[in-house]
């Protein structure tokens, strides 16, 4: 049994803390389905609450930390090494349909260095949780990423661009590239928890373009700490800046890597 750090701990308390709000409000959604805007108005008030919960509960227990969160951007703090990075609830649309796969996301960076990160789906209770040099965990259990070598029998997650987000061509070439050599491409809609389900060995890798930091850097640390490798998708190591991602273990990510360049 896995036993946290009291960094941890302040960041798992302040997810579970948020998480109560935001179970409140998804009990709610399905009687604001008839009003689109209703609904979407309600989405941005949870969101904003549950910002506000993480960010007060962080800065009582790290005080002098910047915070930087979706919905509020920079906040600088008089300690510049370190900085909160923080989404409140990734996976917006499933939540506003009343679909259960959404996350709360901590990271904490230390110098330009992710050193500990939560991803929490207050739906399912699973905690993913990482420390720099110290694993990967969901709850007790310590995580690992998948074992498989080929590609042919590995099942891979993306995000596909939306209305007014992103580049549909180039990502319909990279689908093209990788959909016809795999098992399974799956869309689920909150990259966080793609991160952490490839952490965990449940997808054995995950690629996706113009996200932000908030999207990712809990992640990045996840697969990493659970022995897997993460890029950008183009296979350098600007993630934060460049806002795009490839995590696989060792053996598939050059697999997959050399499949996008092979669309670019």
């Amino acid at each position: 049994m896995s036993t946290q750090s009291a960094l941890l701990k302040v960041m798992s308390d302040a997810a579970r803390k948020a998480a109560r709000g935001l179970n409140r409000d998804f009990g709610e959604l399905n009687e604001l389905q008839v009003s689109r805007k209703g609904a979407a108005d309600y989405v941005s008030a949870a969101d904003h609450k549950a910002e506000q919960t993480l960010f007060e509960a962080l800065a009582k227990a790290r005080p002098g930390y910047s915070f930087l969160g979706e919905e509020r951007g920079l906040i600088e703090g008089t300690d510049k090494t370190h900085t909160w990075i923080v989404d409140p609830l990734d996976g917006t649309t499933n939540f506003l349909h009343a679909i259960p796969h959404f996350a709360i996301n901590i990271a904490l960076q230390r110098e330009g260095a992710i050193v500990a990160a939560v991803t929490y789906n207050p739906i399912t209770n699973e905690l993913f949780w990482a420390e720099k040099g110290k694993g990967c965990f969901v709850n007790d259990k310590r995580l690992r990423v998948a074992a498989r070598t080929r590609l042919d029998e590995s099942v891979l997650a993306t995000g596909i661009p939306f209305l007014g987000h992103g580049q549909h061509a180039k990502f319909l070439k990279e689908l093209h590239q990788i959909s016809q050599r795999v098992s399974g491409v799956r869309r689920f809609g909150a990259a966080s928890l793609d991160l952490a389900f490839v952490a965990a060995g449940r997808f054995d890798g995950f690629w996706e373009r113009d996200l932000k930091p908030w999207d990712m850097a809990a992640g990045m640390l996840l697969v990493t700490e659970a022995g897997g490798k993460v890029t950008s998708a183009d296979g350098d190591e600007d993630i934060l800046e460049k806002g795009s991602i490839l995590a696989a273990n060792l053996d598939l990510h050059p697999a997959v890597l050399e499949k996008l360049n092979l669309a670019a």
